[in-house]
């Protein structure tokens, strides 16, 4: 599982910034309001497509919030074996300023980790979506099939972000996607708006459901309109 932020003592200058902003996230109460585990890789390749993540996140909440609102959790791994996660928060500027504080270390993937950190969560409250952003996979996808299945079961879905879109990480995320009753899409970090029409999405789907994503594939079209499409195959 995913290590929440408990104290800074005996961790690196960036994480300990980390740490020190995600204690001063105030904790929300629960409520109507749509949950979404925001998950990124934050290996040494991460930092282009994270800084374009960055500044678009903020289109999520606005996306739901005429549909009930969002609350998101930030969820990153990186490095030896280091996983961790932030509060629930509303607010677009705290994950910003949250995001800001991540700093990038070479590392394998640790997706399975993420994976299961959002079933420990589903024991705390509704989770109702999973995104996660990356560019690949180095684990045993039999891992992480089982997970997303339970996720499934769960009706947690998990929509993989892929940068690049190349193999053989696509199978595994296209796989992961379709067990949990998620979808897939691959994007370019060198255009941002593919990403933040997929972020927006995701957020209609967490705040308003399957309705809220159809209407706005509709609207968006390309592949907004696929990973709807694939949500309806589910």
């Amino acid at each position: 599982m995913c290590a929440k932020p408990l104290t800074s003592s005996g961790v690196s200058r960036d994480v300990s910034a980390f740490l020190d902003a995600a204690e001063q996230v105030p904790v929300i109460s629960e409520d109507s309001s749509g949950r979404l585990i925001f998950a990124m890789d934050a290996t040494a390749s991460r930092g282009p497509s994270w800084d374009v993540a960055m500044s678009i996140q903020a289109d999520m909440f606005s996306e739901a919030s005429a549909l009930g609102g969002l609350a998101v959790q930030l969820v990153f791994y990186r490095g030896l074996l280091e996983c961790r996660s932030s509060k629930w928060t509303r607010d677009a500027a705290e994950l910003g300023r949250l995001m800001s504080k991540v700093g990038f270390l070479a590392g394998r993937t640790q997706i399975d980790r993420v994976l299961r950190h959002a079933l420990k969560e589903t024991e705390r409250g509704q989770v109702n979506a999973l995104v996660f952003i990356g560019d690949a996979m180095e684990e045993s996808l039999d891992l992480l099939a089982d997970a997303a299945g339970q996720l499934g079961l769960k009706n947690v879905p998990v929509f993989m972000f892929h940068e690049g879109g190349g193999e053989p990480a696509a199978s595994a995320f296209k796989h992961i996607a379709k067990v949990s009753g998620g979808a897939y899409s691959p994007f370019d970090a060198n255009s941002p708006g593919a990403l933040r029409a997929l972020l927006r999405a995701v957020a209609a789907y967490a705040a308003g459901g399957k309705k809220a994503l159809a209407a706005y594939g509709r609207e968006q079209g390309g592949s907004v309109q696929r990973i709807t499409d694939q949500m309806t195959r589910s």
